[in-house]
């Protein structure tokens, strides 16, 4: 899949002036950092919630205050502009080619586990009522198909555990079996993908993209490329404790040559946190590498490049981003396009692309998972699954959907699913259902 990043939602570009937000709210930047807009646009304030907030505009890299969208606190400012810091014909030697040990990524604390992939905190929340109301909707002759849609579709991985513990607890029931018994069709594909959990549902993913012939290399990219060191080490574990075999050797069994060596480097999960900071020497040293990798000889060095955008955090491939276009008028995405093919260039674009703008990225592979003839339900079920986990991601995709396709994401979703597929679908949107 490709898209053109220069159309309107790319960073920088949008919400077009005066839509958004409301006169008098305080300006979240210094008036001139970030290359941010002036306030008068109606671009450089904080948006209300709900409303998409982009990532930073191009200009110095790094995560301005406030940047991060999981409450996490921002790394460290990135590095400001003119920061080539060595003279010219004098970088840094190559790095080690691969295969030999590459220079640690830096290091930072330890990035949290997503909602769902660490230990589950303990709350103080009754599930008893909700798994009660689904029991209802499964006994006896019939289903209620809008209640399972209610009771499920609004809940946090937290609150879907204790759904499941109740529902055993009472009825001394499978809550997942009961609701494959009593389903069909991609309604129940759907139900099944959120009473999993956001870990569950990821292993389970994998397990049927390489199953049988052929591999859904898609589903590979989804699950596993740019994820924290944490969340990556939270699925291997659960892979191997569901299905008994470890997640690498599936994955060596199903894929081949370098596109296998890739994706070894990213389950090898040392990825920079995302507290590392945006070293500017570390920056320029990489954009060179990328250069003498791809550009700057004949032949590619496909290696040197995966090994880079994997243990590199956002922020740092940001800034590789920025830094390479600065320094040789092209841009690292159409080098990559031009140098690479099949998997590993889409595996390429998916990091590069949700490093520099996770939502407009989310919203373009919901648009992938409907343009064309046929809708591809399982991409769009386990997009859509995912990003309803979090209501802050959710509420930023829709609005980076309407951003670059000029309707809204509930509209489209309407227009290729029908039935209790789709008020599931829009009930993970959080559409009144």
């Amino acid at each position: 899949m490709s898209y053109p990043y220069g159309q309107p939602g790319y960073p920088g570009q949008y919400p077009p002036p005066g839509q958004y937000p409301p006169p008098g709210q305080p300006q979240p930047y210094p008036p001139g950092q970030w290359s941010a807009p002036p306030p008068s646009q109606g671009y450089n304030q904080p948006p209300p919630q709900g409303y998409y907030q982009p990532a930073p505009p191009p200009g110095p890299p790094g995560p301005p205050q406030g940047y991060n969208q999981y409450g996490r606190p921002p790394g460290p400012p990135g590095p400001p502009q003119g920061y080539n810091q060595y003279p010219q014909g004098q970088y840094p030697p190559a790095q080690p080619p691969y295969g030999q040990p590459y220079p640690p990524a830096p290091i930072g604390p330890p990035t949290p586990h997503s909602l769902g992939y660490g230990p589950l905190p303990q709350i103080q929340w009754d599930a008893t009522p909700d798994a009660r109301i689904l029991r209802g909707a499964m006994k006896g002759f019939g289903t209620d198909e809008k209640a399972l849609i209610r009771v499920l579709s609004s809940k946090d991985p937290i609150q879907i555990e204790a759904i499941k513990a109740a529902y055993f607890r009472d009825f001394s029931r499978t809550l997942e079996k009961d609701i494959i018994s009593e389903t069909r069709g991609w309604f129940e594909t759907g139900l099944v993908a959120v009473v999993r959990g956001p870990l569950l549902h990821d292993v389970h993913l994998l397990h049927s993209a390489m199953d049988g012939p052929g591999t859904k290399e898609k589903i590979l990219n989804d699950v596993l490329l740019s994820r924290s060191n944490a969340d990556m080490n939270a699925i291997k574990s659960m892979y191997q404790q569901t299905f008994r075999r470890s997640l690498e050797s599936d994955v060596k069994g199903d894929l081949s040559m370098k596109t296998e060596r890739h994706f070894m480097i990213v389950l090898g999960a040392n990825r920079a946190e995302d507290s590392a900071p945006v070293i500017p020497q570390a920056i320029d040293q990489d954009v060179m590498e990328l250069y003498r990798a791809t550009e700057g000889k004949v032949g590619t060095d496909e290696m040197m490049v995966c090994s880079i955008l994997s243990t590199r955090n956002d922020n740092q491939i940001r800034a590789i981003n920025h830094a390479y276009e600065q320094k040789f008028r092209r841009r690292l995405e159409d080098v990559i396009r031009k140098e690479f093919s099949g998997h590993m260039e889409e595996a390429l674009l998916y990091q590069l692309r949700n490093a520099i703008d996770k939502y407009m990225h989310a919203a373009a592979l919901l648009e992938d998972a409907m343009a064309g003839l046929g809708t591809k339900d399982h991409l769009l079920i386990s997009r859509v699954v995912r990003y309803h986990w979090d209501k802050q991601m959710m509420a930023n995709v829709k609005g980076a959907y309407q951003q670059r396709y000029r309707r809204s994401l509930a509209g489209r979703i309407k227009g290729e699913t029908s039935g209790d597929y789709e008020r599931l679908m829009l009930g993970c949107l959080g559409e009144p259902v």
